[in-house]
């Protein structure tokens, strides 16, 4: 039985993750789902474009909490069992892994910010605290969450590597850090084109067009522009 016990915690992990806790909070609170306004994406900052302050605030606090309380079950109760830093690494990525692509919602999850902050937290206090620091400085100058958070997670295995030592923790930190950016995909595309909301911006449903662009027809530019040839 004891020799099940690390695949149990990952499993437990990952179901964990699974709990998309922004469609969650927002069922509770009798809000929109999350999926159908704004980035469409099921996390803290999108939850805040509804105007609901507490269901973001809770949605945040939720998600990171089920990165964090795996690892930290882990590290607290795993030394007689044998679990040490490899299983505790590797649940709090089964956990970072639910939340992306979750059992309980169809394997459509969100970006992982919230839930890596959590995973990082348990697996190292002090290096959670850094990552977030890093989060903190980029989001107040940039006021772009989605660059804060890839900046933060590509400057955690760093400071892992470069403070402390190579290992589980800090492959997991890797992994996690390649996947947070390759989900925030689209929102690099934004960013490049300067259309990317910022934090605390309101945002219509997916695929709504701002107000400047549902006005112009095609072809009245040309009109507007058009001259009379010279006789």
């Amino acid at each position: 039985m004891q020799e099940l016990l690390p695949y149990l915690a990952v499993l437990g992990g990952y179901l964990i993750g699974s709990l998309s806790f922004a469609v969650l909070v927002s069922q509770g609170l009798g809000l929109a789902d999350p999926r159908s306004y704004g980035s469409g994406n099921p996390g803290a900052t999108n939850v805040l474009r509804s105007g609901n302050k507490l269901a973001a605030a809770l949605t945040l606090a939720l998600d990171a909490l089920k990165g964090f309380l795996p690892v930290w079950a882990v590290a607290a109760w795993g030394g007689p069992y044998q679990l040490g830093e490899g299983t505790a690494a590797l649940v709090g990525l089964a956990a970072f892994l639910g939340h992306l692509w979750p059992v309980f919602f169809r394997f459509k999850g969100g970006k992982g910010v919230a839930t890596a902050a959590g995973v990082i937290f348990g697996l190292n206090p002090v290096l959670g605290v850094a990552t977030l620091a890093t989060w903190l400085i980029i989001a107040y100058f940039s006021r772009y969450s989605s660059l804060a958070a890839m900046v933060s997670a590509a400057f955690a295995p760093m400071y892992q590597l470069l403070i402390w030592e190579a290992g589980p923790t800090a492959l997991v930190l890797l992994l996690m850090a390649l996947l947070l950016v390759w989900r925030h995909a689209a929102n690099i595309q934004k960013l490049l084109a300067g259309t990317e909301s910022r934090i605390g911006q309101k945002a219509g449903k997916p695929g709504s067009q701002p107000a400047e662009a549902a006005t112009h027809k095609p072809g009245s530019h040309g009109k507007h522009n058009s001259k009379r040839k010279p006789k």
